[in-house]
């Protein structure tokens, strides 16, 4: 069992909380504790938590490290850009060294932000609503075989 962080758009928009509610329950059912906060709850809106922001951030950063702590990763779906997204993969990568995998569906932006798409240890996983079920596939198998930690460095994308 890995302990995963879930990271998701609230404020860049929460058109997507039922497919971040996919991946969590896929993830959840092969077995892995996946600390996913508020992105998966169906009442919060691009309002956010009614929390002060400092406890928001402790919270998160408490979790992702307990994540790596416990030899996790991180998930994002990174299809609505978020800029709070981006500073947990930031955070995950560069912080506290942690594995990242990243979902995204390209109809919804021009392109994934190249500072991910880029990030040649990042494992991007691209997918459209009619092949979720197969990006969930790569995102267990990359999970279960250990590869979502890149020895050789991928090629930049296009």
């Amino acid at each position: 069992m890995t302990t995963i962080y879930f990271s998701g758009s609230i404020s860049g928009g929460r058109e997507d909380v039922e497919t971040y509610r996919q991946f969590v329950a896929a993830l959840e059912r092969a077995g892995h504790r996946v600390l996913a906060g508020m992105v998966t709850a169906t009442h919060v809106s691009a309002e956010g938590e009614a929390l002060p922001a400092c406890d928001i951030f402790d919270r998160d950063v408490a979790w992702i490290e307990e994540a790596a702590r416990k030899g996790g990763a991180l998930v994002a779906e990174v299809s609505r850009p978020s800029t709070g997204v981006g500073y947990e993969i930031a955070m995950a990568r560069y912080h506290f060294g942690m594995p990242v995998i990243c979902l995204y569906r390209p109809a919804f932006t021009r392109r994934c932000s190249g500072m991910i798409a880029g990030d040649r240890a990042i494992r991007l996983i691209e997918y459209t609503d009619e092949t979720i079920d197969d990006a969930t596939k790569k995102l267990l198998e990359l999970l279960a075989n250990n590869q979502h930690a890149p020895a050789v460095k991928r090629a930049c994308l296009p």
